[in-house]
């Protein structure tokens, strides 16, 4: 597959989803690129901002089986997985496959479940298999992962623990839509759409299993010179001596970074990956995966600002 290709079933899956979702250009790239690597992505932004309508539209584009979990205090880990059910007729006990088994999974509110339940998505998200009463089951690939969680509410709810975190690929933040593009939702159900109806929305197929993956194995053939290697080092390891940090990006952060600037390359037509790439992609791969001290946080520092600061500290190669 030409990178040309990547290109364009990248822009045309943008345009279907967008009929849908507006406003949100910026999630919806994140979560195709994600997608594309075979990552996984955690979603935090206020209720209402169209998380859910984003899996639904995304599943629809990409012809994918998409599931949902709601996650509830008393929600166990054999809800998500699955369990075994013994058959009176054949003496044998039968697995029941949970809404792990997809190809598109909504975690939803994830840090209301608790960390037995939320733990029960590791071994899912990390080596795509599933193992219950001793039996190891592979998912199904195309995999991916998108967790959302409301930032405002802390009550009642339970902090991804950071082994949890680092397996998410990218931390895309939703903010709210502008004026303007929330005009552009009202004129939507003003026309009699509703997203409780997609079909409504006419999203068409644009990609299915065989062509995700096709374009998942061209990826890794883009080419990264050891410039950007380098580049990508630096960054990831400033955040491990920032005065304001007081725990760094782990290399998993590296090696994440490396894999998705392949893919943000290829979707911009190219086969080789650019300065820019990295610093596109800095922000979502490395906002979870840093702590700031206390004194930072009290006062009022932003992650994100942080990041910056790091970026405009480190030389970029030129190309």
């Amino acid at each position: 597959m030409d990178v040309s290709q990547i290109e364009d079933y990248y822009h045309r899956s943008l345009t279907e989803v967008g009929k849908a979702l507006m406003g949100q250009e910026d999630l919806v790239e994140g979560v195709l690129i994600a997608l594309f690597c075979e990552g996984n992505v955690l979603i935090e932004g206020v209720p209402g901002l169209g998380k859910t309508l984003l899996v639904n539209a995304l599943s629809r584009a990409l012809s994918c089986q998409f599931k949902r979990i709601q996650f509830t205090p008393d929600l166990m880990p054999s809800d998500i997985t699955g369990h075994s059910v013994y058959d009176m007729h054949e003496k044998t006990f039968t697995f029941n496959q949970g809404p792990l088994f997809t190809n598109l999974l909504l975690a939803d509110e994830v840090n209301r479940a608790p960390a037995k339940t939320q733990s029960a998505l590791l071994e899912a998200m990390q080596e795509r298999q599933v193992s219950v009463d001793g039996n190891t089951y592979q998912l199904e690939r195309p995999f991916l992962t998108i967790a959302t969680q409301n930032p405002l509410e802390q009550e009642g709810t339970y902090p991804l623990p950071e082994a949890q975190l680092d397996r998410f690929m990218f931390k895309l933040i939703v903010d709210y839509p502008t004026q303007d593009q929330e005009n552009e939702i009202l004129n939507l159900y003003a026309s009699g759409k509703d997203n409780r109806n997609l079909d409504s929305f006419g999203i068409e197929p644009v990609l299915n299993m065989e062509t995700i993956l096709a374009i998942q194995k061209r990826a890794t053939e883009i080419i990264v010179e050891p410039s950007i290697i380098q580049y990508i080092t630096s960054i990831v390891s400033r955040t491990r001596g920032w005065h304001t940090i007081e725990v760094g990006a782990s290399p998993r952060a590296s090696v994440n970074l490396l894999i998705g600037t392949r893919v943000l390359a290829a979707c911009r037509g190219r086969d080789f990956v650019v300065p820019d790439d990295v610093k596109e992609l800095s922000l979502p791969v490395i906002r979870h995966r840093i702590r700031l001290h206390p004194e930072a946080e009290i006062e009022g520092i932003d992650v994100d600002d942080v990041i910056r600061e790091i970026l405009e500290s480190v030389e970029a190669p030129r190309q």
